[in-house]
Parts: C-alpha cells; sequence; structure tokens
C-alpha cells in the first residue's frame, strides 16, 4: 500500500519524502480546500522539482478540491502553464467541471476523485471510472465492509482512504458553520475550523454571576441536545482557555492497517497540510514503521516505539471514524490539543570539513585580538572588563573550541534554545537521541561564538559530540510532565 502525506509547503515536502511518505499532496495557491496552508507559488516548483528527483520514485499528488465559481474556473485556466512547471503525477479533484480541461491539458496526469465528491458505494465508482478517474478518495463515511465490497466490484480502480488526522463534524467536510460564523466558505478553501474554536460560556445578565457560570461549564454536567432527539447528547466542556462544542475526535488507525491491506486499499492518506513539520514527520514516520512491519521488512518490536511517537504530537482523542462503527464517530470530545515536545529546530546537512575550519579561524581570530586588547589594557581597565564580562555575559560570549570527534551541522532555530535545554533529536531511522548538557553547543558561524541561548533569526550551527545524520528535529519537553 502507498503512504500519502501532507505537504503544504517546500520543508513539509521535503519531511514526507525523508520520513517515509511514498507520495506526498500539495495544494496550490488558491485552488486547494487548505488555503490557509502556505502551498504553492512563485518560482517554487523548481524546488518542488529538486526535492522529488532527490527522491526517485516517490509521487506527487495535486489539491484542486474546491467547488469552482465561474471566476475561479477562470483563473484555472490562466494559471494551466503554471501548474505545467510542477512535476505533477496525480490530480485530486471534486468539481466534475474541470475534469475535460485537466484531460486535455495534462493528459499524462492521473485523475483522482477527492473525498469531498462523497464516493460511497459502487455503482458511483464504476461512473467516476468511466469518466477517467484512476483513483477514488473514499467518502470518509465508508465503512471497511463496503470499501472492500467496492473493490470486488471495480478490481482495476485505485481505492484510498484517510487513516490519520483530524476530522469533521459535517458530512464529508460540507461545513456552513465557518461561512455562517464569519463568511468564509469552507468549500472555497476558507474553512476556519470553527467547530474548535475557542469559545466562552457565559450567561446573560439577570442570572448568576460569572463565577458560579464557570464553575458550572467546568463541571462537566452540560451537554447539547437537540429538541427531536432527547436520548442524545454532545458535552460542552469548558477548560482553563477553552469551550468544546461539537468537536470531533481524531482519526488514527496505525492499528488497523492489516484490515486495509485485506480490504484492498491502495492508499493510506494522512490528513494535516496546515500541521506543522514536526507533526507530519512523526506521523509519517510513525505509518512508515507500521507498513513496514506488516509487509515484513522490520518486525512489530522495532515500530513498535515509532507509533507510540503518534501520542507525543498535537492530538485529540484518537477514534476510528466510520470504519466499524459509525456510531464511533458520532462522539464527540473536549479538551485541547496539545503535544508534549515543542520544535526547537530543524537540522541541514553536516558542514564540510572547509566550512568547520572557517567557522573555528573565526573563533580563533576572535580570541586572538580580545586577548590582544585585554593585555593593552592598565590594571584598573583590566578590572573594569573583567567586571563588565560577568555582568553582561551575552555582549562577551567565548570563541568556541575545536574538539575532538564533534560535528557541525547547520541548523535552523525555530524557537527559543538555551544552554540548558533538554534536547532530543529525532530522524527518519532512528526514535530519538538525547543530547543532554555538555554534548553540545550553538555556535554563531559569522563570529565563532558560543551562545548562551538563540532564537529564530540568528545565524547558528549546531556542534556537537552526538553523530545525528540527515533530515533531523530537534524537540525539548513542552511541560515538566514531559520531562518526567
Amino acid at each position: 500500500m502507498e503512504l500519502l502525506s501532507p505537504a503544504g509547503n517546500i520543508e513539509k515536502l521535503r519531511y514526507c519524502y525523508a520520513y517515509g511518505a511514498d507520495a506526498a499532496y500539495i495544494g496550490l495557491k488558491n485552488f486547494s480546500l487548505r488555503v490557509k496552508a502556505d502551498n504553492f507559488y512563485g518560482d517554487e516548483y523548481k524546488q518542488v522539482a529538486a526535492i522529488k528527483a532527490a527522491y526517485p520514485g516517490r509521487k506527487l499528488h495535486c489539491a484542486l478540491n474546491i467547488s469552482f465559481h465561474n471566476r475561479e474556473l477562470d483563473r484555472l485556466m490562466e494559471e494551466i502553464p503554471y501548474f505545467k512547471l510542477y512535476p505533477i503525477d496525480a490530480f485530486i479533484v471534486q468539481d466534475l467541471g474541470i475534469v475535460p480541461l485537466l484531460q486535455k491539458e495534462f493528459p499524462n496526469v492521473a485523475l483522482h476523485l477527492s473525498t469531498q465528491a462523497s464516493c460511497m458505494n459502487r455503482e458511483a465508482v464504476k461512473m467516476y471510472k468511466s469518466l477517467g478517474f484512476s483513483r477514488v478518495v473514499m467518502g470518509r463515511e465508508a465503512t471497511l465492509a463496503e470499501i472492500a465490497e467496492i473493490k470486488n466490484a471495480v478490481p482495476d480502480m485505485e481505492i484510498e482512504c484517510f487513516v490519520h488526522g483530524a476530522m469533521c463534524i459535517a458530512y464529508a467536510g460540507r461545513c456552513l458553520m465557518s461561512a455562517y460564523l464569519n463568511g468564509r466558505s469552507a468549500q472555497e478553501g476558507f474553512c476556519s475550523h470553527t467547530c474548535r474554536w475557542d469559545y466562552d460560556l457565559l450567561l446573560n445578565k439577570g442570572w448568576l454571576d460569572g463565577g458560579a457560570a464557570k464553575l458550572v461549564a467546568e463541571s462537566g454536567a452540560l451537554v447539547l441536545r437537540e429538541k427531536k432527539r432527547p436520548d442524545e447528547t454532545f458535552p460542552i466542556y469548558e477548560g482553563e482557555h477553552f469551550t468544546a462544542v461539537l468537536s470531533s475526535k481524531d482519526l488514527c488507525m496505525v492499528d488497523c492497517l492489516d484490515e486495509f491491506k485485506k480490504a484492498g486499499v491502495d492508499s493510506l492518506k494522512i490528513e494535516g497540510r496546515m500541521k506543522s513539520v514536526y507533526y507530519v514527520a512523526l506521523i509519517t514516520r510513525a505509518y512508515r514503521k507500521a507498513l513496514d512491519a506488516l509487509e515484513g521488512r522490520i518486525s512489530g518490536e522495532e515500530a513498535s516505539p515509532y507509533i507510540d511517537e503518534l501520542y507525543k504530537v498535537s492530538h485529540r482523542p484518537y477514534g476510528r471514524g466510520f470504519y466499524f462503527n459509525p456510531a464511533e464517530a458520532d462522539v464527540t470530545v473536549s479538551g485541547e490539543s496539545k503535544s508534549r515536545w515543542d520544535l526547537l529546530a530543524q537540522l541541514g546537512g553536516e558542514l564540510s570539513a572547509e566550512e568547520s575550519e572557517s567557522v573555528f579561524a573565526r573563533a580563533e581570530a576572535l580570541r586572538k585580538r580580545r586577548r590582544a586588547e585585554y593585555e593593552s589594557l592598565v590594571p584598573k581597565a583590566k578590572a573594569a572588563y573583567d567586571e563588565r564580562v560577568r555582568n553582561c555575559p551575552d555582549r562577551y560570549l567565548p570563541p568556541a573550541e575545536k574538539k575532538e570527534g564533534w560535528h557541525l551541522y547547520a541548523v535552523k532555530i525555530q524557537n527559543m534554545v538555551t544552554q540548558d535545554s533538554a534536547l532530543e533529536a529525532v530522524a527518519p531511522d532512528y526514535v530519538s537521541r538525547p543530547l543532554p548538557a555538555g554534548s553540545w553547543q550553538l555556535l554563531n558561524p559569522q563570529t565563532g561564538e558560543v551562545y548562551r541561548w538563540c532564537c529564530d533569526g540568528h545565524p547558528a550551527v549546531l556542534y556537537t559530540s552526538v553523530a545525528l545524520g540527515d533530515n533531523v528535529l530537534l524537540r525539548s519537553p513542552s511541560t515538566p510532565e514531559a520531562q518526567s
């Protein structure tokens, strides 16, 4: 089975492939249901082509899955020459109006039916096959038993299913709540996930005071009930900074991949083009290892620690959607979606010997210059200088010293890192490697100085005694509980 991962921008595309995806799906500006994702535009097709070439055999799918108005159809026609610059293997489509255009302009690019089309039965699949589609992304409301029946009825149609990520409270994602509350249509790519917004639960004037309202809201005693369905209730629960209303569970099918294989599913899809690099990398890696274990390339025991990492990214309580028991998908949940870890930095490749020598040459030049300036001072001036160094250590960072067996890596800092941060490295082929204090330093490659702290925007390289490899992410526990 193919593993298909979400790529909301260039960085995520690279991590999709590096962490084990057989294919990735992207969106192009204005024509994807994830407009808030970075998506792709400008001359990024050059980077996309280079990344894809670096991973031979990997596929690239492009989502054109909005519902097109006339103005958007006109704009699509204007953008066709630009689309042709991308190495696209398949278009993901829901609006049949653009099918003839794509077939004419991209005769060698496959057509995949979007889950937004709500394809749910064998006769619909046959019809879409007759229109030229080679793959159907099943409507999320389909059960695995129904999918197996469809595959048996139309065996030469590829079947793709979501296996992980956020679920929508609306049928096939056709939600009007976002448009109702803030004028942003989910069907035009502007869904603001209003079902997961942070609401305040209040009482009208003349009732109990606000403090009492908060106590009731936090008690878990409140539920939402529709007038004609007295036996069905939805919880409304207020936490410290949020109130959850009609929020669905996240899908997680990593323990059921053999069931998908038995049903004849061809591609397993991870949701999340708006998720972080860290999320995309770890979820992709977990499913890659689970698939490798299923197909006998590694043991289940080897895959297990990677799968456990699914619980170290932000997620709501996991469920199995409609696949086995549709009633499971009716359960709404409350609670925040937090990760146990913060992504601190992305590592590039190891610096060459020449690049490393350049960093240490700058450090040595700085050391000599400071020594000469210090020696030129009279005793009182030296004492004053020493006091300034003690009181303002960030202005007098020490030059780096070359250490035997240590490695220098390019690094892109994303969140604050201090010299006391508890770091872990994660990579495609190892679960994690701790970097205890004393085993690493962050250097300024332009001056050769050792940082006491560093954040986004600072030039930096990681100097460490631990060999880390390629496509590494650095993380740190986000809570005291995570550190225990």
